[in-house]
C-alpha cells in the first residue's frame, strides 16, 4: 500500500570529506532494516570500484528506508552526497530534492571549510538543517569546543544538535526520531497533474538511460506514456522502482517519492539533468526551475594514446556525460597529437576521476594535455572572448585587456599556523578580504586568490603548512585585469600547440626554464641537435639544446694528415644541417606527461 505523503520525510547528508557522511548512511541503513547484517560492508552506498579505491564519494546515491516509530511507518528517502568541492553540483543537485538535510560535524576536527559551505548551500534552499555531532567516542573529541564553533559560524542553537558515533554506532535512534520530528512532510499533491524532477540518471547497455526522478506533484504508474518537457519527446514506462540500496521495482511512484524510471531511452541526447517529467499534451504541468548550469572551470585536452580509438573515446564520453551533466566536451585536433577532445571540468580533482573513470569503466588509453583555467580577453574591437585553451589567445597587439578568474577561498586552520597559511595565499598573489576566530584555537582567513593559482597545488601546498589540519573551499566571484601572457614552447623551430599555456607575465621566465629543462631530459637523441625554446610572442626567453648522436667518422684514420680527418668533420656537418633542414623531432608521449605532470615546476 502506498505511503500517505505525511509520512514520507527526504533529507541528504551533508558534511566536509572525511567526516562520517557514508558511514552514518551505512548505520541508518541497518537501523532500519533496509539491509540485513550478512550484506552490510562498509560504505555501501560508494558502490563505484574508483570510489571504494579512493576512500570518497564521487555520485550522489538515492535509497529509500521503512522506520517504524510507535506502530507508525515512515519512509525515508536518504540522498548521500559527495564532500569534497569539486563535487558540490552534486551536492546541489541533491539539495534539490530534499525538504532536510543531516550536517554532520566531526566531533576532533571541528567545522571545516566545506562544512560551511554545503551548510550555507542547504539553508539557501530553504531546507531543515539536522545538526549533528559525529565521532564523539574518539579519545581527542573536543564536543562542546565544536558546539561553540557551529553556535559562531553557523548560528546553532546548541539544544539542538545531536551528538553521535556512526562507527560505534551510537544516537541513531535519536538521529532517526529528530529527522521525523523536524523535517517537514513534502508539500506536493498525489492527485495533481504529474510533475517529477529528473535529479540524476546512467546508461545502462541493456535497458537505455535510466533516469532518477523526486516526483513533486501526482503520480506515475507502469505503462503510462510520460513527456521529457526539455526535449518533448514522450516515452512510455516500461518499469519505475525504488533504491531499497538496489532498485526494487514497483507499480507506481506519488508525489514526495524519490525513483527510477525506465522509458527504453536508447539516445543519450534525450535525457537532460534538471529536466521535468510530466504527462504528454496540452494539460501537461509547469517545468520545475531544474539547476543552475555548473560552471567549468579547468579545461584540457584528451587524447586517444593510439590514434585509432577517436571514435571509441567519442562513445565512452557521452556515457560518462549523461552520468556527469558536469562535465563537457567537444571535438579539436592538436598537430602533435592528432583528433581529440577539449573537455571542461568543475575542479582538478574532477579532472583527475573522470579520467580514471574513461580508463577503467571504458578501457581508453588517454593523452592529456595541460589543465588550464577558462580567460576573458578584450579585443581592441570591443569583443570579449572566452578562452579555454591557450591556442585561441590573438596577437597581443589585438589585446585592449587580459582577465583570469578570481576566486574567494575561506581558510580554516588552528591559530598557531597562520603566518604560513598567510605567505602561502601572498606568494599566489592573493589579497587579504577578512580574518576571524571560530573559537580560541581555529581561524578562519578569506582571501581573493587567481584560480590558475589555486587549483594546481594550493591544497597540497596548504596541508604541508598546517601539518593536515587546514582545510579549503573556494567559490568563483568574478574575472579581474591582469598581466597574462602566453607560453609557447618551440621544438626544433616548430611551435607545439599541446604545450602552450597562460601565465602571468613575472613567472614566465621560471615556468619557461622549467619546461625546456623537463623535455631536455624526456626527448630522445637524434641525429642532429634538436633547440627547445621557450617563448613569449617572438621573444625567446628560455632555451636548452639536445645535443645529436654521433658517429666517430674518423675512427678508421690512424696518424697521417689532419687535412683528411677535416675533410670527413665536415662532410659530416653538412649532413647534419641539410637533416636537420628536413628532420622531424619525434616527442614522446612521456614527455607531454612530464611536462605535464608538473604543471608549474618548482
Amino acid at each position: 500500500m502506498p505511503f500517505p505523503v505525511s509520512n514520507i520525510r527526504n533529507f541528504c547528508i551533508v558534511a566536509h570529506i572525511d567526516h562520517g557522511k557514508s558511514t552514518l548512511a551505512d548505520r541508518l541503513l541497518e537501523f532500519t532494516g533496509t539491509v540485513t547484517k550478512r550484506e552490510m560492508q562498509e560504505q555501501l552506498l560508494d558502490d563505484m570500484a574508483l570510489e571504494r579505491q579512493r576512500g570518497i564519494t564521487i555520485k550522489a546515491r538515492a535509497v529509500r528506508m521503512e522506520y517504524l516509530r510507535d506502530g507508525v511507518r515512515y519512509e525515508l528517502n536518504l540522498i548521500d552526497t559527495p564532500g569534497h568541492v569539486d563535487f558540490h553540483y552534486e551536492v546541489s543537485r541533491s539539495l534539490a530534492c530534499c525538504e532536510g538535510a543531516i550536517l554532520v560535524v566531526d566531533a576532533a576536527q571541528g567545522v571545516e571549510a566545506q562544512t560551511l559551505a554545503n551548510a550555507f548551500a542547504a539553508m539557501h534552499a530553504d531546507l531543515t538543517i539536522v545538526p549533528f555531532i559525529n565521532k564523539i567516542d574518539l579519545v581527542n573529541a573536543r564536543v562542546d569546543e565544536v558546539l561553540v564553533e557551529m553556535e559562531q559560524s553557523l548560528a546553532l542553537d546548541p539544544s539542538e544538535v545531536l551528538k553521535g558515533s556512526a562507527k560505534a554506532n551510537l544516537g541513531i535512534k535519536e538521529l532517526c526520531d529528530a529527522l521525523i520530528d523536524r523535517i517537514p512532510a513534502p508539500k506536493g499533491d498525489p492527485a495533481g497533474v504529474l510533475q517529477a524532477m529528473v535529479f540524476d540518471s546512467h546508461y545502462d547497455d541493456y535497458r537505455g538511460a535510466i533516469t532518477y526522478v523526486r516526483v513533486m506533484n501526482g503520480s506515475v504508474k507502469r505503462g503510462q506514456k510520460v513527456r521529457f518537457l526539455r526535449t518533448g519527446n514522450t516515452h512510455e514506462v516500461v518499469d519505475l522502482g525504488q533504491f531499497v540500496p538496489g532498485p526494487r521495482p514497483c507499480d507506481e511512484l506519488h508525489a514526495g517519492q524519490v525513483g527510477y524510471l525506465v522509458c527504453n531511452v536508447k539516445s543519450l541526447s534525450l535525457v537532460h539533468i534538471g529536466d521535468t517529467v510530466s504527462i504528454p499534451g496540452d494539460g501537461a504541468a509547469a517545468p520545475l526551475p531544474g539547476y543552475k548550469e555548473p560552471k567549468r572551470m579547468v579545461y584540457c585536452g584528451l587524447y586517444p594514446s593510439d590514434g585509432q580509438d577517436f571514435s571509441e573515446l567519442r562513445d565512452a564520453l557521452e556515457k560518462l556525460a549523461i552520468n556527469d551533466p558536469s562535465f563537457e566536451f567537444e571535438a579539436e585536433t592538436s598537430d602533435a597529437l592528432g583528433f581529440g577532445f577539449r573537455c571542461g571540468f568543475l575542479g582538478l580533482l574532477h579532472m583527475e576521476i573522470v579520467q580514471q573513470r574513461l580508463e577503467q569503466e571504458s578501457d581508453v588509453d588517454l593523452i592529456q594535455t595541460a589543465p588550464n583555467v577558462t580567460y576573458e580577453i578584450l579585443t581592441r574591437d570591443g569583443r570579449t572572448l572566452m578562452i579555454h585553451k591557450p591556442q585561441e589567445v590573438p596577437d597581443s597587439g589585438q589585446i585592449e585587456e587580459f582577465r583570469q578568474p578570481i576566486v574567494r577561498v575561506n581558510l580554516i586552520q588552528p591559530a598557531e599556523f597562520i603566518g604560513p597559511v598567510m605567505k602561502l595565499c601572498q606568494d599566489r598573489r592573493g589579497t587579504l578580504v577578512r580574518q576571524e576566530y571560530l573559537s580560541p584555537t581555529r581561524t578562519m582567513i578569506v582571501y581573493d586568490i587567481p584560480l590558475a593559482e589555486v587549483i594546481y597545488d594550493l591544497h597540497d601546498k596548504l596541508k604541508s603548512a598546517t601539518r593536515g589540519y587546514g582545510t579549503m573551499d573556494y567559490e568563483i566571484i568574478g574575472y579581474e585585469p591582469a598581466d597574462l601572457v602566453k607560453l609557447d614552447i618551440l621544438v626544433n623551430n616548430n611551435r607545439v600547440d599541446a604545450l602552450s599555456v597562460i601565465c602571468h607575465r613575472g613567472d614566465a621566465d621560471r615556468r619557461g626554464r622549467g619546461v625546456c629543462r623537463r623535455l631536455k631530459d624526456e626527448i630522445e637523441r637524434h641525429m642532429f641537435e634538436v633547440a627547445i625554446q621557450a617563448a613569449v610572442g617572438s621573444r625567446v626567453i628560455a632555451r636548452e639544446t639536445k645535443p645529436a648522436m654521433r658517429k666517430n667518422v674518423t675512427a678508421k684514420c690512424y696518424g697521417g694528415d689532419i687535412t683528411r680527418k677535416r675533410k670527413l668533420w665536415a662532410k659530416q656537418r653538412e649532413g647534419k644541417k641539410r637533416m636537420k633542414s628536413i628532420g622531424q623531432v619525434d616527442i614522446p608521449q612521456k614527455a607531454f606527461l612530464a611536462v605535464l605532470d608538473t604543471g608549474d615546476e618548482k
